[in-house]
């Protein structure tokens, strides 16, 4: 889902814009293009309000002042080079700004990188590159998708804008989502956990830092997952800088995505922080049916999420028919309603009303702590298999088989193992204490 300008009074033409895109986002490639912020070109020329970073600064000399920075400048043949000639075997995205490519470089190491490679003729997504620079150069966070390094280049071939990230390879929250294998669909407790690291990485933004950041486009293709499915936020093309001291807001132009942009930033173009919450609450409604902000392929009154799901979420009873079908067979509709509670808070209509995202994060910690991971199900299970096994080594060390009893004693055997297999349905495992061993028949 592509990224475009709003304007007042136009959604629909903004809704037409994104049936266009929809053909060009069906693969994971192009859905990680647009987690690397290769968006809609014409949002360039609209979003140019005098509080971007790049009207603050000219150009050469906004790179000399990035000198004290952690990024590294590669050259134009680096990349290159790590990209066999931007090899098409390597494309992992393309967009309305250039493609991405995956890459290796030696940057204190060997490492694989994903290389973002702006189109040469013209100024597309210049502002925006200027702006990820700016801002990942001096910003570093455990779930924001860390910038290792720029290209800028001007010769007769063109101008060479380049951006190195690092690889993620289980590419974006989005891809995992939408994929109907089973085998790949993303268990409820991974999907707490990277709910929680995405409010990590947007709680930074809004409160540890020496300014507020505004993400401005926070939305399921926009967070990235490495190799353990850890959260980074990804894509700072759109991030602004918040309101400053005894302002309430910043007036800006309303760029976004639909489904995601809050309300009354999209009707007034005042944004603030709550702008982000708000986007947070559509992604977690995201995380638990399994379905887009906005997908036309459904029936009408389905085709906006925040709509289909309003009726399911006040009837507890009827709460488990927008779970994720997928989820069959993990025990989450309990901790899902919790999730959809917490939605709701953020969804306020009035953006005041909505937590800060450090309060966000403390809740999703209570959730994650009350919900029991399937892992830790397995490991009870694993341990009780040996609990079981132990205690019939004891019965059989203790009574050696009579010759004379015969098929009776492995009868007897087989029946004290089903009744050690039982389990007391309210704590999920035997109840030790309240076994008699005098329901075990031994002849």
């Amino acid at each position: 889902m592509k990224c475009f300008h709003f304007s007042n009074g136009s959604e629909k033409r903004g809704v037409e814009d994104e049936e266009a895109s929809a053909s060009s986002s069906r693969t994971s490639r192009v859905s990680w293009a647009r987690s690397l912020s290769l968006m809609d070109s014409r949002r360039s020329e609209f979003d140019s309000d005098s509080r971007d970073f790049s009207d603050t600064l000219g150009f050469h000399e906004f790179l000399s002042q990035r000198r004290a920075n952690h990024l590294h400048l590669f050259s134009f043949s680096d990349l290159k080079l790590a990209t066999r000639g931007f090899n098409r075997s390597l494309l992992i995205g393309e967009g309305g700004f250039g493609s991405v490519y995956r890459g290796t470089v030696n940057h204190r190491s060997q490492i694989d990188v994903a290389v973002k490679q702006l189109n040469r003729n013209g100024h597309q997504g210049h502002k925006e590159w200027i702006n990820e620079v700016n801002l990942l150069g001096v910003i570093k966070h455990p779930n924001l998708v860390r910038l290792v390094g720029y290209c800028a280049e001007d010769d007769e071939r063109g101008i060479q804008r380049l951006l190195v990230y690092e690889f993620m390879p289980n590419k974006s929250l989005e891809d995992h989502l939408l994929v109907r294998v089973p085998s790949s669909v993303l268990p409820w407790m991974t999907r707490l956990k990277i709910a929680q690291d995405a409010a990590r990485g947007l709680a930074y933004l809004h409160e540890e830092m020496d300014f507020q950041l505004i993400f401005r486009d926070f939305k399921t293709s926009n967070i990235l997952l490495d190799e353990d499915f850890n959260a980074k936020l990804s894509d700072f093309g759109l991030a602004r800088q918040g309101p400053s001291e005894g302002f309430g807001y910043v007036s800006t132009a309303v760029v976004g995505t639909i489904g995601y942009a809050a309300p009354e930033y999209v009707q007034t173009g005042k944004l603030t922080a709550k702008s982000d919450v708000w986007s947070f609450g559509v992604v977690l409604y995201e995380l638990i049916t399994g379905r887009r902000a906005v997908e036309r392929n459904l029936p009408k009154n389905e085709q906006k999420l925040l709509e289909w799901v309003r009726p399911y979420v006040s009837d507890p009873k009827k709460f488990h028919h927008i779970v994720d079908p997928r989820l069959e067979g993990q025990d989450c509709t309990k901790s899902a309603h919790k999730l959809a509670i917490l939605a709701n808070k953020c969804l306020m209509k009035q953006p005041k009303s909505r937590p800060k995202m450090s309060e966000v994060v403390e809740i999703l910690g209570n959730i994650i702590n009350e919900t029991v991971p399937m892992d830790e199900c397995i490991s009870e299970t694993v341990a009780e298999t040996q609990e079981e096994q132990e205690v019939n080594l004891s019965v059989e060390d203790a009574e050696p088989e009579p010759a004379k009893q015969g098929n009776n004693y492995l009868k007897k055997v087989f029946e004290f193992r089903d009744m050690v297999s039982l389990r007391n349905k309210s704590i999920g495992k035997f109840d030790w204490k309240s076994w008699a061993p005098g329901l075990v028949r031994t002849w």
